[in-house]
């Protein structure tokens, strides 16, 4: 268990990246629903109720690698730690996000980190604070 929801929400993309990755096989590309039937890998699911058809096909592997490598984007943009002594910067000799200024972890990090809230090692202080301070 880790005490930085950066280290933490590396850790969660890395395991879905793993899971999108084994789930397309041999790289088959979109997945699509007709009706109830699911269709990738040159094979399909049916049985499901049309909306959960779409469901799964909106969220096929290829999406979720680039929505990963998205979010990994984000969390390169937020890194952390003093930017070198700059008086003009507002996050001078101050451990906190170098894309925002506010102090560490940024809403936007915790936000991220928000979707693996039911996850073992999620801490109830990385909740987003709009939702600490609601109630």
């Amino acid at each position: 268990m880790t005490n930085d929801p950066v280290e933490f929400l590396r850790a969660r993309l890395d395991e879905e990246a793993d899971l999108a990755r084994r789930c397309d096989g041999d790289g088959c590309g979109e997945w699509t629903a007709l009706g109830g039937t699911v269709y990738f890998c040159r094979m399909d699911l049916s049985g499901f109720p049309p909306v959960i058809a779409r469901h799964i096909a909106v969220h096929d592997p290829a999406r979720v690698l680039r929505e990963i490598e998205a979010e990994r984007d984000v969390l390169a943009r937020h890194a952390f730690g003093p930017a070198g002594g700059d008086p003009e910067l507002p996050w001078d000799d101050r451990d906190d996000c170098r894309y925002d200024g506010e102090l560490r972890p940024c809403d936007d990090v915790l936000d991220l980190a928000l979707p693996y809230a039911h996850h073992a090692d999620y801490r109830r202080e990385w909740l987003p604070r709009r939702m600490r301070d609601s109630g």
